[in-house]
């Protein structure tokens, strides 16, 4: 597919419906998984134009920062930290409304109000997550978790 990505309008289940298709075909034939995790960052971040949009990968007993659209990040996350080290150590997509509220939240920027965290599951073991933040508050709900759930589901290790 060449590397044009198709912006639409509509509502957010509509936009899901003609993103995933789009990142399918770029991840079609792709091996590599850094590759495919950079270009399914960045189609999000453009699609919906969230705040940061990325992936941190499990590294022995860290999550490490992987590709990713946004500003400048928190590097290394332990196991039960934070929103995405809570997501690792449940293997369960959480939302956050507000992360002011949440318990440990890490404030890699004062800007992030709302946060959903997808785990990426192979036979049952999380290997890595998908992060996305909004600047706004509120921002996710049952669409984003099963849409990006969907999204996740189609990365492959190696």
């Amino acid at each position: 597919m060449a590397e044009d990505l198709k912006i639409i309008q509509g509502s957010k289940q509509e936009q899901y419906l003609e993103l995933i298709p789009q990142i399918k075909a770029l991840l079609e034939g792709e091996p590599d998984l850094v590759a495919n995790l950079a270009n399914t960052a960045a189609a999000l971040k453009e699609q919906f134009g969230w705040f940061w949009v990325g992936f941190y990968l499990v590294k022995d007993d860290e999550l490490v920062l992987g590709p990713f659209q946004g500003p400048v990040a928190c590097t290394r996350i332990k196991k039960g930290r934070g929103v995405c080290g809570s997501s690792w150590a449940q293997a369960k997509t959480l939302i956050v409304p507000d992360v002011e509220k949440f318990p440990g939240h890490i404030a890699c920027s004062s800007l992030s109000k709302s946060e959903i965290v997808v785990p990426l599951l192979l036979e049952g073991e999380v290997f890595g997550v998908l992060d996305v933040d909004s600047a706004d508050l509120d921002q996710f709900d049952q669409i984003d978790l099963t849409y990006l759930e969907q999204i996740v589901g189609l990365l492959k290790l190696g």
